[in-house]
């Protein structure tokens, strides 16, 4: 994984996680739901039946799969396809108890009133696929993005070993200071200095 098909792993980590909560929520319900009686048709616990299958248990294995993926991986691509996944899950969650009314299928009548049965509706299909979808839409945006910092990591490793030097900051180099020497310099008298000394003494007059 080399250049912008390498992203860092937390940036699905937080969409992946909620879509495991949801996707548990979602298989798991319709079998706990009646003990609060919260469900479909039979008031009874654990019942398993295919309609329950098809509509709750593989939806829900496809968002938790697809969360997995998405809080595990780095690959682009590999997350595309676990985003995509659970987008799909999430989706039938919303339309799978229309397109099942074509086949004979359903889960029943809601048990409880009528605010009861909306509450039921919402978090069993329509509104916990709507929010698996958005998650994972939220997901399969971030993994679309390429940062600042990734370009520059990216274009540094496709370019020459030679080439990625320039890039290293190097010291900057210090001019030397020319320091100003008085008329000794180790123990060494200057020829010209002295020279210019004895012009200026005063000779004896005659």
């Amino acid at each position: 994984m080399t250049g912008t098909m390498r992203a860092p792993r937390s940036r699905g980590m937080l969409s992946g996680l909620l879509l495991v909560l949801l996707a548990l929520w979602g298989g798991l319900i319709p079998f706990i739901g009646p003990y609060f009686d919260f469900g479909f048709g039979s008031s009874e616990s654990w019942v398993y039946s295919n309609d329950r299958l098809v509509l709750s248990i593989l939806p829900a294995i496809a968002v938790g799969l697809g969360g997995l993926i998405l809080m595990a991986t780095a690959n682009r691509p590999v997350a595309q396809f676990g985003g995509w996944l659970a987008a799909l899950g999430g989706l039938w969650f919303v339309v799978g108890t229309t397109i099942a009314a074509l086949w004979n299928m359903g889960v029943g009548t809601p048990l409880g009133g009528e605010g009861r049965q909306v509450a039921e509706r919402l978090s069993f299909f329509e509104g916990l696929g709507a929010a698996m979808v958005l998650l994972a839409g939220l997901a399969l945006g971030r993994f679309l993005v390429i940062g600042v910092r990734e370009a520059r990591r990216a274009d540094r490793e496709r370019r020459p070993v030679d080439d990625r030097a320039d890039d290293r900051p190097e010291a900057t180099a210090v001019p030397a200071q020319r320091t100003r020497r008085g008329p000794f310099h180790l123990g060494r008298q200057k020829v010209g200095t002295s020279a210019g000394k004895e012009r200026h003494t005063t000779r004896p007059r005659g």
